[in-house]
Protein backbone atom coordinates (compact mmCIF):
# COMPACT_ATOMS: atom_id res chain seq x y z
CA UNK A 1 0.00 0.00 0.00
CA UNK A 2 2.80 2.14 0.96
CA UNK A 3 4.56 2.15 -2.78
CA UNK A 4 0.75 2.42 -4.09
CA UNK A 5 0.44 6.01 -2.03
CA UNK A 6 3.98 6.92 -3.52
CA UNK A 7 3.30 6.58 -6.74
CA UNK A 8 0.18 8.27 -6.32
CA UNK A 9 1.68 11.17 -4.88
CA UNK A 10 4.62 11.04 -6.87
CA UNK A 11 2.00 11.93 -10.34
CA UNK A 12 0.50 14.73 -7.74
CA UNK A 13 3.85 15.98 -7.70
CA UNK A 14 4.74 16.28 -11.43
CA UNK A 15 1.22 17.65 -11.89
CA UNK A 16 1.52 20.38 -9.29
CA UNK A 17 5.13 20.96 -11.14
CA UNK A 18 3.86 21.40 -14.35
CA UNK A 19 0.96 23.95 -13.50
CA UNK A 20 3.11 25.55 -10.43
CA UNK A 21 0.29 26.02 -8.57
CA UNK A 22 -1.91 23.43 -5.99
CA UNK A 23 -5.18 25.17 -6.72
CA UNK A 24 -4.89 25.06 -10.37
CA UNK A 25 -4.01 20.86 -9.92
CA UNK A 26 -7.64 21.03 -7.96
CA UNK A 27 -9.49 22.28 -10.01
CA UNK A 28 -8.61 19.79 -12.47
CA UNK A 29 -8.95 17.26 -10.64
CA UNK A 30 -12.37 18.42 -9.20
CA UNK A 31 -10.10 18.48 -5.67
CA UNK A 32 -9.84 21.36 -2.91
CA UNK A 33 -6.23 22.73 -2.84
CA UNK A 34 -5.71 21.38 0.42
CA UNK A 35 -5.96 18.01 -0.25
CA UNK A 36 -3.47 18.37 -2.86
CA UNK A 37 -1.19 19.93 -0.47
CA UNK A 38 -1.69 17.37 1.93
CA UNK A 39 0.04 14.93 -0.79
CA UNK A 40 3.15 16.97 -1.20
CA UNK A 41 3.63 17.62 2.31
CA UNK A 42 3.19 13.42 2.24
CA UNK A 43 5.62 13.28 -0.38
CA UNK A 44 7.73 15.49 1.41
CA UNK A 45 7.23 13.93 4.28
CA UNK A 46 8.35 10.49 2.90
CA UNK A 47 11.50 11.90 0.92
CA UNK A 48 12.86 14.28 4.41
CA UNK A 49 13.36 16.85 1.79
CA UNK A 50 11.61 19.90 0.48
CA UNK A 51 10.05 19.74 -3.03
CA UNK A 52 8.78 23.39 -3.75
CA UNK A 53 9.81 26.65 -2.07
CA UNK A 54 6.11 28.35 -0.96
CA UNK A 55 5.17 31.77 -0.72
CA UNK A 56 1.65 33.52 -0.99
CA UNK A 57 2.89 34.88 -5.00
CA UNK A 58 4.57 31.74 -6.41
CA UNK A 59 5.44 28.18 -6.10
CA UNK A 60 9.14 27.19 -7.11
CA UNK A 61 10.93 23.81 -6.84
CA UNK A 62 13.57 23.23 -5.31
CA UNK A 63 16.60 21.82 -6.48
CA UNK A 64 15.65 18.38 -4.99
CA UNK A 65 12.21 19.13 -6.83
CA UNK A 66 14.15 19.60 -10.10
CA UNK A 67 16.14 16.72 -10.09
CA UNK A 68 12.87 14.71 -8.29
CA UNK A 69 10.80 15.92 -11.14
CA UNK A 70 12.87 15.12 -14.10
CA UNK A 71 13.42 11.08 -12.70
CA UNK A 72 9.75 11.16 -11.70
CA UNK A 73 8.68 12.12 -15.23
CA UNK A 74 9.83 8.82 -16.51
CA UNK A 75 9.01 6.76 -13.65
CA UNK A 76 5.47 7.60 -14.45
CA UNK A 77 5.95 7.49 -18.55
CA UNK A 78 7.17 4.01 -18.11
CA UNK A 79 4.53 2.86 -15.68
CA UNK A 80 1.98 3.66 -17.90
CA UNK A 81 3.78 2.06 -20.49
CA UNK A 82 4.34 -1.18 -18.75
CA UNK A 83 0.26 -1.25 -17.46
CA UNK A 84 -0.71 -0.42 -21.11
CA UNK A 85 1.52 -3.57 -22.69
CA UNK A 86 0.30 -5.74 -19.91
CA UNK A 87 -3.28 -5.13 -20.25
CA UNK A 88 -2.12 -5.54 -24.31
CA UNK A 89 -1.28 -8.79 -23.73
CA UNK A 90 -5.03 -9.55 -22.46
CA UNK A 91 -6.00 -8.37 -26.09
CA UNK A 92 -8.60 -6.01 -24.13
CA UNK A 93 -8.86 -2.39 -25.47
CA UNK A 94 -10.09 -0.44 -22.52
CA UNK A 95 -8.74 2.65 -20.30
CA UNK A 96 -7.14 6.16 -21.48
CA UNK A 97 -6.13 7.10 -24.36
CA UNK A 98 -4.81 10.89 -23.83
CA UNK A 99 -4.36 12.43 -27.61
CA UNK A 100 -2.98 16.04 -28.91
CA UNK A 101 -4.32 17.61 -32.57
CA UNK A 102 -4.66 20.58 -34.08
CA UNK A 103 -7.82 22.08 -33.44
CA UNK A 104 -9.51 22.32 -36.84
CA UNK A 105 -8.15 18.58 -37.91
CA UNK A 106 -9.71 17.57 -34.85
CA UNK A 107 -13.09 18.95 -35.00
CA UNK A 108 -13.59 17.76 -38.89
CA UNK A 109 -11.77 14.26 -39.40
CA UNK A 110 -11.01 12.94 -35.59
CA UNK A 111 -14.26 13.92 -33.26
CA UNK A 112 -16.97 12.72 -35.76
CA UNK A 113 -15.42 9.57 -35.87
CA UNK A 114 -15.69 8.91 -31.69
CA UNK A 115 -18.94 7.38 -31.90
CA UNK A 116 -17.87 4.53 -34.10
CA UNK A 117 -14.68 3.91 -32.57
CA UNK A 118 -16.73 3.58 -28.82
CA UNK A 119 -19.32 1.34 -30.69
CA UNK A 120 -16.70 -1.30 -31.05
CA UNK A 121 -14.81 -0.65 -28.03
CA UNK A 122 -17.17 0.78 -25.31
CA UNK A 123 -14.62 0.26 -22.68
CA UNK A 124 -12.28 3.01 -24.03
CA UNK A 125 -11.90 6.56 -23.14
CA UNK A 126 -10.26 9.24 -25.13
CA UNK A 127 -9.29 12.24 -23.55
CA UNK A 128 -8.68 14.62 -26.91
CA UNK A 129 -6.52 17.63 -26.29
CA UNK A 130 -7.26 20.69 -29.30
CA UNK A 131 -4.44 22.75 -29.40
CA UNK A 132 -1.71 24.85 -32.03
CA UNK A 133 1.40 24.35 -29.72
CA UNK A 134 3.62 21.76 -30.40
CA UNK A 135 2.91 19.32 -27.48
CA UNK A 136 5.60 17.50 -25.50
CA UNK A 137 4.34 13.98 -25.72
CA UNK A 138 6.21 12.29 -22.62
CA UNK A 139 6.08 14.85 -20.66
CA UNK A 140 2.66 15.91 -21.19
CA UNK A 141 2.00 12.22 -21.05
CA UNK A 142 -0.08 11.70 -24.39
CA UNK A 143 -0.37 8.61 -25.66
CA UNK A 144 -0.70 9.83 -29.34
CA UNK A 145 0.06 13.28 -31.02
CA UNK A 146 -1.26 14.07 -34.71
CA UNK A 147 0.80 16.72 -36.06
CA UNK A 148 0.67 17.89 -39.76
CA UNK A 149 3.71 19.37 -41.99
CA UNK A 150 7.26 18.23 -42.44
CA UNK A 151 8.46 16.48 -38.86
CA UNK A 152 11.74 17.06 -37.43
CA UNK A 153 13.81 13.99 -36.20
CA UNK A 154 12.24 12.75 -32.99
CA UNK A 155 12.12 10.19 -30.26
CA UNK A 156 8.33 9.54 -31.28
CA UNK A 157 7.13 6.61 -33.08
CA UNK A 158 4.76 6.46 -35.57
CA UNK A 159 3.15 6.38 -39.02
CA UNK A 160 1.87 8.42 -41.67
CA UNK A 161 -2.33 8.42 -41.79
CA UNK A 162 -2.96 10.65 -44.31
CA UNK A 163 -1.63 13.65 -46.94
CA UNK A 164 -2.17 17.48 -47.29
CA UNK A 165 -1.41 20.24 -49.79
CA UNK A 166 -1.79 24.04 -49.44
CA UNK A 167 -4.73 25.40 -51.45
CA UNK A 168 -4.61 28.89 -52.78
CA UNK A 169 -8.33 30.04 -52.80
CA UNK A 170 -11.64 32.40 -52.93
CA UNK A 171 -15.08 32.34 -53.19
CA UNK A 172 -16.75 33.25 -56.06
CA UNK A 173 -17.96 36.38 -55.03
CA UNK A 174 -15.01 37.61 -53.88
CA UNK A 175 -13.48 36.81 -57.34
CA UNK A 176 -16.07 38.70 -59.34
CA UNK A 177 -15.75 41.70 -56.74
CA UNK A 178 -12.27 41.87 -56.89
CA UNK A 179 -10.93 40.28 -60.08
CA UNK A 180 -9.30 36.93 -60.86
CA UNK A 181 -5.59 37.16 -60.06
CA UNK A 182 -3.81 34.78 -62.79
CA UNK A 183 0.26 35.49 -61.57
CA UNK A 184 1.38 34.71 -57.90
CA UNK A 185 2.57 38.27 -57.87
CA UNK A 186 -0.85 39.97 -58.35
CA UNK A 187 -1.44 39.11 -54.64
CA UNK A 188 -0.03 42.19 -53.81
CA UNK A 189 -2.79 43.74 -54.21
CA UNK A 190 -5.72 41.40 -52.90
CA UNK A 191 -7.10 40.98 -49.58
CA UNK A 192 -5.24 38.33 -48.16
CA UNK A 193 -6.05 36.25 -45.35
CA UNK A 194 -3.58 34.38 -43.01
CA UNK A 195 -2.66 33.16 -40.11
CA UNK A 196 -1.16 34.20 -36.66
CA UNK A 197 2.64 33.86 -35.83
CA UNK A 198 1.41 31.61 -32.78
CA UNK A 199 0.07 28.49 -34.88
CA UNK A 200 1.79 25.79 -36.22
CA UNK A 201 0.10 25.42 -39.82
CA UNK A 202 1.72 27.48 -42.76
CA UNK A 203 0.98 30.92 -43.82
CA UNK A 204 1.78 33.73 -46.61
CA UNK A 205 4.59 34.89 -44.97
CA UNK A 206 6.29 30.87 -45.45
CA UNK A 207 4.87 30.36 -48.52
CA UNK A 208 6.18 33.71 -50.09
CA UNK A 209 9.64 34.03 -47.81
CA UNK A 210 11.02 36.71 -46.39
CA UNK A 211 12.06 38.75 -49.00
CA UNK A 212 8.85 38.70 -51.11
CA UNK A 213 6.03 41.05 -50.71
CA UNK A 214 3.66 41.21 -48.03
CA UNK A 215 0.90 43.38 -47.51
CA UNK A 216 1.10 45.72 -44.96
CA UNK A 217 -2.11 44.87 -42.99
CA UNK A 218 -3.93 41.31 -43.55
CA UNK A 219 -7.63 41.66 -44.41
CA UNK A 220 -8.27 38.92 -41.33
CA UNK A 221 -5.46 37.33 -39.64
CA UNK A 222 -6.93 34.09 -36.86
CA UNK A 223 -5.16 31.28 -35.56
CA UNK A 224 -7.92 28.84 -35.98
CA UNK A 225 -8.04 27.37 -38.89
CA UNK A 226 -11.82 26.73 -39.34
CA UNK A 227 -12.50 30.50 -39.12
CA UNK A 228 -10.27 31.08 -42.02
CA UNK A 229 -12.06 28.81 -43.75
CA UNK A 230 -15.09 30.04 -43.21
CA UNK A 231 -13.93 33.53 -43.80
CA UNK A 232 -12.76 32.34 -47.11
CA UNK A 233 -16.16 31.32 -47.61
CA UNK A 234 -17.64 34.56 -46.56
CA UNK A 235 -15.60 36.14 -49.23
CA UNK A 236 -13.54 37.88 -47.51
CA UNK A 237 -10.25 37.58 -49.36
CA UNK A 238 -7.88 35.15 -50.29
CA UNK A 239 -6.87 32.30 -48.04
CA UNK A 240 -3.46 29.33 -48.61
CA UNK A 241 -5.31 26.75 -46.72
CA UNK A 242 -4.48 22.82 -46.61
CA UNK A 243 -6.63 20.46 -48.34
CA UNK A 244 -8.02 18.19 -45.52
CA UNK A 245 -9.59 22.25 -44.50
CA UNK A 246 -10.86 23.05 -47.60
CA UNK A 247 -11.80 20.08 -49.47
CA UNK A 248 -15.56 19.75 -48.99
CA UNK A 249 -15.52 23.90 -49.93
CA UNK A 250 -13.88 23.23 -53.18
CA UNK A 251 -16.18 20.21 -54.29
CA UNK A 252 -19.38 21.72 -53.09
CA UNK A 253 -18.33 25.60 -54.65
CA UNK A 254 -17.88 27.84 -52.04
CA UNK A 255 -14.16 28.15 -52.98
CA UNK A 256 -12.24 28.02 -55.92
CA UNK A 257 -9.22 27.03 -56.16
CA UNK A 258 -6.04 29.40 -58.06
CA UNK A 259 -3.36 28.36 -59.88
CA UNK A 260 -1.23 30.86 -60.42
CA UNK A 261 2.08 31.78 -61.90
CA UNK A 262 5.15 31.58 -60.45
CA UNK A 263 3.56 30.81 -57.37
CA UNK A 264 6.07 28.96 -55.00
CA UNK A 265 5.35 24.92 -55.13
CA UNK A 266 3.07 23.58 -53.05
CA UNK A 267 3.94 19.98 -52.47
CA UNK A 268 2.18 17.42 -50.58
CA UNK A 269 3.42 17.14 -46.59
CA UNK A 270 2.32 14.15 -44.30
CA UNK A 271 -0.47 13.68 -41.74
CA UNK A 272 1.24 11.92 -38.87
CA UNK A 273 -0.07 10.12 -35.91
CA UNK A 274 3.04 9.87 -33.19
CA UNK A 275 3.32 8.05 -29.75
CA UNK A 276 5.21 7.70 -27.34
CA UNK A 277 5.83 4.28 -26.73
CA UNK A 278 8.23 1.90 -28.77
CA UNK A 279 5.39 -0.87 -28.92
CA UNK A 280 1.92 -0.06 -29.83
CA UNK A 281 -0.64 -1.09 -27.05
CA UNK A 282 -4.15 -2.27 -27.94
CA UNK A 283 -5.75 1.28 -27.29
CA UNK A 284 -3.15 3.04 -30.04
CA UNK A 285 -3.81 0.03 -32.30
CA UNK A 286 -7.20 0.24 -32.34
CA UNK A 287 -7.52 4.20 -32.36
CA UNK A 288 -4.59 4.12 -35.41
CA UNK A 289 -6.48 1.82 -37.14
CA UNK A 290 -10.00 3.23 -36.61
CA UNK A 291 -8.76 6.54 -37.95
CA UNK A 292 -7.15 4.78 -40.98
CA UNK A 293 -10.37 3.31 -42.22
CA UNK A 294 -12.52 6.23 -41.29
CA UNK A 295 -10.19 8.57 -42.89
CA UNK A 296 -9.67 6.09 -45.57
CA UNK A 297 -5.62 6.15 -46.98
CA UNK A 298 -7.10 8.40 -50.42
CA UNK A 299 -8.67 10.68 -47.61
CA UNK A 300 -11.75 12.74 -48.14
CA UNK A 301 -10.55 15.65 -48.52
CA UNK A 302 -7.75 15.10 -51.54
CA UNK A 303 -10.87 13.60 -53.31
CA UNK A 304 -13.23 16.24 -52.93
CA UNK A 305 -10.38 19.12 -54.07
CA UNK A 306 -9.70 16.61 -57.26
CA UNK A 307 -13.57 16.58 -58.02
CA UNK A 308 -13.84 20.07 -57.34
CA UNK A 309 -10.59 20.65 -60.13
CA UNK A 310 -12.05 18.17 -62.58
CA UNK A 311 -15.55 20.28 -62.55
Amino acid sequence: MESIKFAENLAMFVDVAQARSFSAVARRKGLVASSVARQIDALEDDLKVALFTRSTRALVMTDAGSLLFDRAVKILHDMRVVRSEVVSAEQTVQGVLRVSCVPAFGRRHVVPHLGTLFEKHPQLSVELELTERTVDAVLERFDLVIRLGQQPDSSLVGQRIGNQRYIIGASPAYLQRYGRPTHFDDLARHRLIDRQHSTSTRGWRELAGPQAWMPEQFAFECDDCDARRLSAAQGLGIALMPNWAIGEDLAAGKLVALDLEGAPPLDATGIFLLRTAPRANTKTRAFTQHLLDSIGRSASWVQDAETANAA
